[in-house]
């Protein structure tokens, strides 16, 4: 098997899944729209402090990021499997790993980017100071794709299952919690303008592991589901 077929192989389904993500533009929307609908509609609900609003400005658009991204997690592998195609890809010849970091990096190019996009627009709304609003997007870089990574492992596990949306958020968002404590701390450290290079380097350590771990262990968890 050489370079280029494996290369060639990962941009076809990289390719195949942001096409039939384009073909369901009102699925692609949902997780941007609730992202901006939970972000614009929280100040409303604890009034017009703008002291309080900055205050939990960074948790809000993170925890409305982490929700977004969960909500549009069960799709990854949903339609593989009911029409066969993940069947296709447990036999293929080349690294099931390899295959399933291109749904991955599909999944995030589909939710993740566009959470990415929004989000500065979001900061100045929730009065998030602007020498934070780099440091915000820099977590969304390195936090985002963690979250699709450490979630395929939960799809993963439950996409033999007809209601398995309830048991993946039960599985993943425990281990989604330390990159919303560390992103989190990270923007509120920024914004009264203490370096985070500490927390950012966390996150970058989470995101490397995530990419050396999480394919093999969705792959092996795909074994498990459809044997």
């Amino acid at each position: 098997m050489s370079t280029l077929s494996l290369t060639s192989a990962f941009t076809l389904l990289l390719k195949r899944d942001l096409t039939l993500a384009y073909r369901r533009r009102a699925e692609l929307v949902n997780p941007l729209l609730f992202f901006v609908l939970v972000t614009a509609m929280f100040p409303l609900g604890i009034g017009n402090d703008p002291i309080l609003i900055q205050k939990v400005g960074p948790g809000v658009v993170w925890v409305a990021a982490l929700l977004a991204a969960l909500l549009s997690l069960d799709a990854m592998f949903r339609s593989d499997y009911e029409d066969g195609s993940l069947e296709q890809f447990m036999l293929s010849a080349h690294p099931v790993s390899i295959l399933v970091l291109a749904k991955v990096l599909a999944h995030w190019m589909v939710t993740g980017l566009p959470l990415f996009i929004a989000a500065p627009l979001l900061a100045m709304m929730l009065n998030i100071p602007n020498q934070a609003i780099p440091t915000l997007m820099l977590t969304l870089v390195l936090g985002t794709p963690v979250l699709s990574l450490i979630g395929s492992v939960g799809v993963a596990l439950t996409v033999g299952l007809r209601r398995g949306g309830v048991i993946l958020s039960l599985l993943v968002l425990p281990l989604f919690v330390p990159v919303l404590i560390f992103a989190t701390d990270a923007v509120n450290t920024a914004a009264v303008g203490i370096p985070t290079t500490a927390q950012i380097s966390i996150l970058g350590a989470m995101l490397v592991g995530s990419i050396v771990l999480a394919p093999a262990a969705t792959a092996a968890s795909l074994r498990i589901s459809l044997s």
